[in-house]
């Protein structure tokens, strides 16, 4: 029989365990980076290396590819989010505090440049079929149209969000308002409010589509 992996034991980690996992976080923190500002064809093995202060064997060692190492990176930047959005009790938020959450997000990575760069210059190069990351991208806007649907329809079937909401629309039209605001805000950081204008969107679902009655002023 199994156990719940909360209930796993923990296992010291020995100077050489420890050490190498301080080696892969150096090597993708670098490659975040550089894959961040020259994208996966612009940045080689050797440049990876060289920031994280790594030998070239030292790193294909750990990654025995940039391929690999690219997935690595993605995986790390999923779990960030993943964390961030499920919160404590690891539960996905639903109906309109699905759109909380990515509020918090958007404004989370309003001080994280180099991961927005990622997802921007990463998500335009792996349109193509060839690819190391095209699985990757598909996989993501499947599973990101997947939770917003489940949250939309959540909120329909609590009463919250009005039943007539297009439920398939706003879906996409969400994503492409996250995707488009991170674009433009890159590449004007200083002048362009990222965060304000994602609350300003959320707002106007909230106006068009929240069943929950408003009282008005001087009422």
């Amino acid at each position: 029989m199994s156990f719940p992996p909360r209930y796993r034991t923990p296992r010291a980690r020995s100077r050489v365990e420890v050490a190498g996992a301080e080696s892969r976080a150096k090597a993708v923190r670098a490659a975040v980076e550089l894959f961040s500002t020259a994208g996966y064809r612009g940045t080689s093995i050797a440049l990876v290396a060289e920031k994280a202060e790594l030998s070239q064997s030292g790193l294909l060692h750990h990654f025995p590819s940039k391929a690999a190492l690219l997935a690595a990176v993605l995986e790390h930047r999923e779990n960030e989010d993943g964390r961030f959005l499920s919160g404590s009790d690891e539960r996905p938020p639903l109906g309109w505090a699905a759109f909380d959450a990515l509020t918090g997000l958007v404004a989370r990575n309003s001080n994280r440049p180099e991961l927005v760069g990622l997802f921007v210059r990463l998500s335009a190069e792996a349109t193509e079929p060839g690819h190391p990351a095209h699985t990757w991208l598909r996989d993501h806007y499947t599973s990101t149209r997947s939770w917003l649907t489940d949250a939309i329809r959540d909120g329909q079937h609590r009463g919250e969000i009005h039943p007539d909401a297009p439920v398939t629309a706003l879906v996409h039209l969400t994503v492409a308002v996250l995707d488009g605001l991170q674009q433009q805000w890159l590449l004007d950081p200083d002048d362009f409010d990222m965060v304000g204008e994602f609350t300003t969107f959320v707002s106007g679902l909230h106006t068009q589509w929240d069943t929950t009655p408003t009282t008005s002023v001087g009422a």
